[in-house]
């Protein structure tokens, strides 16, 4: 959970802190530098998400050892980008993430964590000590549910009949079960599909209160969403523009609007989604 810095600006810490504004286009550019060096050492990779990737590593074993491997894409991420990465490797999805989250969770695995089918012994003692809602994709009400059953960490989820979790829940909690058993059952996604929707929002570092800044700043997300869209080769046939007041202001009202304009023709041109969104109004 975050919590809002103004809340906490005036608290007492015992160390000094440094406070820094989010920059997302900083993360993404950093995101799409790791992504390239992990491309240099590994032939398919798929980007999860802005901080997380999946390579494909079979058959790298017979060259080199799997954790010698991690610890040389620690390496080498850690000298083109100045980022230290966790790597876990496994099987299957679900067993890379949670070799990922021991890598993590305990140091002296050095930031490398392999499962193997060859050390079964290994994989079971880690899942025995995973709790349920740490599972790549077991949010918290499924785990509470699963913690009425008496499963509350990833052996026994493991060991539980995938028929039956699959009746009582549903086909993605099933595959998690027969991932979490080294059933490969989540494929790689090298092309991921094309995105429904593109946002670009950012809170304000300080008060707007004027017309012509909020316009500014409304108008500049929109272009910089133009340019998300023509790097995904598509168009759009629908522009949204939407503001709201603080809800940690607590004293002060809450306005929140939203507008949408319909374009004729979808596009991607570079100077439509300023004239577009200049033309709505919000009251």
């Amino acid at each position: 959970m975050g919590v809002p810095w103004f809340r906490l600006k005036d608290a007492q810490f015992p160390e000094k802190l440094h406070v820094f504004s989010s920059n997302y286009e900083l993360y993404a550019s950093m995101s799409a530098r790791v992504m390239t060096h992990l491309e240099e050492l590994a032939p398919r990779v798929e980007q999860y998400s802005i901080d997380e990737m999946f390579l494909d590593i079979r058959g790298i074993n017979s060259c080199i050892d799997f954790e010698d491997f991690g610890q040389q894409l620690r390496v080498h991420v850690g000298n083109g980008t100045g980022l230290t990465i966790g790597v876990g490797m496994g099987p299957t999805k679900t067993q890379a993430k949670s070799a990922q989250w021991a890598s993590k969770e305990w140091p002296q695995f050095g930031g490398v964590l392999a499962l193997t089918p060859g050390n079964p012994r290994r994989t079971e003692k880690l899942l025995s000590l995973q709790p349920v809602e740490e599972i790549w994709g077991v949010g918290r009400r499924i785990s509470k549910t699963l913690g009425t059953m008496g499963i509350t960490n990833a052996l026994q989820l493991a060991r539980a009949n995938p028929t039956f979790i699959r009746k009582n829940f549903n086909v993605v909690l099933e595959r998690t079960v027969r991932e979490l058993n080294g059933e490969p059952c989540i494929s790689l996604e090298e092309a991921p599909p094309p995105k429904q929707q593109i946002v670009c929002s950012r809170s304000f570092g300080e008060r707007v209160t004027t017309y012509e800044a909020m316009r500014q700043a409304v108008c500049q997300h929109a272009e910089r969403a133009a340019e998300k869209l023509r790097g995904e080769h598509q168009y759009c046939r629908h522009i949204s523009a939407f503001i709201k007041t603080s809800p940690f202001a607590i004293n002060e009202p809450y306005y929140g609007n939203l507008a949408t304009e319909k374009l004729m023709t979808p596009t991607g041109h570079a100077l439509l989604p300023e004239q577009d969104v200049s033309g709505i109004t919000l009251h």
